[in-house]
């Protein structure tokens, strides 16, 4: 993952931190740990656990084998050790042990084996929709950012991004490349929770009242 199809180094700015981007761009399963993280937490933040994980654990990389086989309680305590990686680092822990636990008992701990393999976009979208903690959504988007930014692009990876493929977009994570990108990604994601919000207000509006008994 250090270079792309191209053979241009990946740089990544997804963290806002050069060690943390540093890492993400040279390490499959640091760029799966960062987007499994990524959910109720500023993105920087979620993009910064996978190299402060490996900070506590002595280590310049992730090791999907290692972090399978550890104590449960003393990961949990890596992920609690202040600052916390994350909002709930418990339950976020345990999720990321899982995760590499599946990555080593169906790809022998090889997390780019995910996408390395994969024929097509439906392929790999079903291939990452397996893995613990991604549903259809992270999906989607983390095959838009292996495609956008980290080179791997099998045959119809857009299409199988659905919105989040789309060139130019500003919709997720796969579209920061920097401190301005990632303004307009926020900004974009507040408008359609903001959108939702709105909609579910004006559905619940429109429901009939419940009679009362007399």
């Amino acid at each position: 993952m250090t270079t792309s199809d191209s053979g241009k180094d990946i740089t990544l700015r997804i963290a806002q931190n050069p060690e943390a981007d540093e890492l993400l761009g040279r390490s499959p399963l640091a760029a799966l740990v960062g987007m499994l993280l990524d959910q109720q937490v500023p993105m920087e933040w979620a993009f910064t656990g996978p190299y402060t994980l490996a900070e506590r654990m002595g280590s310049d990389d992730l090791d999907a084998s290692r972090i399978a086989a550890y104590d449960p309680d003393a990961f949990t305590e890596l992920f609690t050790a202040k600052p916390a990686l994350h909002r709930y680092p418990g339950s976020m822990a345990q999720r990321v042990q899982q995760l590499c636990q599946y990555l080593v008992a169906e790809y022998g701990g090889d997390a780019s084996a995910v996408w390395r393999t994969a024929k097509t976009g439906d392929e790999l979208l079903e291939r990452l929709k397996a893995l613990p903690g991604f549903g259809e959504q992270k999906a989607r988007i983390f095959l838009a950012l292996l495609g956008k930014q980290l080179g791997v692009r099998p045959t119809g990876w857009r299409e199988a991004a659905g919105p989040y493929g789309e060139a130019g977009s500003r919709r997720s994570v796969a579209d920061i490349t920097g401190p301005e990108s990632l303004v307009e990604v926020r900004a974009y994601k507040q408008e359609a929770k903001a959108a939702a919000k709105k909609a579910k207000s004006a559905k619940t509006a429109k429901k009939p009242g419940t009679a009362r008994k007399k």
